[in-house]
């Protein structure tokens, strides 16, 4: 009987395991990366770069879907100049991405 139970306890180690695991993990990392992280990235860096070249008289489109002309620039916020009256928002509240698709050089600016 004690043969048997010898026999169950020994089982063969996997060959390879930890470096094809390894590979396996780093692969995964890299697509992650490359079709997640870096898109993500490079889109933080244009909108960045957008907020920072805003001049007064630009019409912008915020976040939460605010039209306007900015009227005021401060070093982190921005006036804008609605319909309503001014209402003053953070810098990174204007949307690059929906700015340009709505105001671009060749679509019709309304007021």
């Amino acid at each position: 009987m004690k043969e048997t139970a010898y026999i169950f306890t020994q089982t063969a180690a996997p060959e390879g395991g930890g470096m094809s695991m390894l590979l396996l993990f780093g692969g995964m990392f890299a697509i992650m990366y490359f079709l997640i992280l870096r898109p993500g990235m490079r889109k933080n860096k244009l909108e960045k770069q957008y907020q920072s070249a805003l001049k007064r008289g630009d019409w912008v489109v915020t976040t939460s879907g605010i039209h306007g002309k900015i009227f005021e620039l401060g070093p982190d916020t921005v006036t804008l100049e609605t319909g309503a009256g001014k209402i003053k928002f953070e810098r990174n509240a204007i949307s690059g991405e929906l700015s340009k698709a709505r105001y671009s050089a060749g679509a019709e600016k309304k007021e």
